[in-house]
């Protein structure tokens, strides 16, 4: 076997590495409701909102074509918008609220991080918080 053949067989073996990579790595990522589930694991839904107030969210999370979670303190709220096959967890949130709430009403505009263009649009819908369940002992 010459230099170049052998060259050429550790290159497809690599070649071939990289392309039976992906499946395994998209295999094991969880649903985008299998993460809220996960997300929500040990909590108990409350009376959903119209509108939560803006600025005093810590975090505000994309779950891919699920939902978005707003946290405030310890309680989680989940808004399933409507057109939610739209939601990317690595795109940036946009929102245009007239009152200095978030509402049921708003729309959240989706722009990609890395290209910074348009990427699509939400609805939301009502917001229902979850709290966690106190444990029995």
């Amino acid at each position: 076997m010459n230099k170049q053949s052998s060259a050429a067989i550790v290159l497809a073996a690599i070649s071939a590495t990289i392309v039976a990579a992906p499946p395994a790595v998209a295999r094991d990522r969880l649903t985008g409701e299998a993460q809220l589930a996960k997300m929500l694991d040990g909590r108990e839904p409350g009376k959903p909102v119209n509108c939560l107030p803006l600025g005093q969210s810590s975090e505000q999370r994309i779950i891919d074509k699920t939902a978005i979670v707003y946290r405030y303190g310890s309680t989680l709220y989940v808004n399933r918008p409507s057109n939610p096959e739209s939601l990317d967890n690595d795109d940036i949130m946009v929102t245009k609220p007239l009152n200095g709430q978030l509402c049921s009403v708003d729309t959240v505009t989706l722009i990609d991080r890395n290209s910074r263009f348009y990427s699509g649009f939400v609805g939301l819908q009502q917001f229902v918080p979850y709290k966690k369940v106190a444990s029995a002992r």
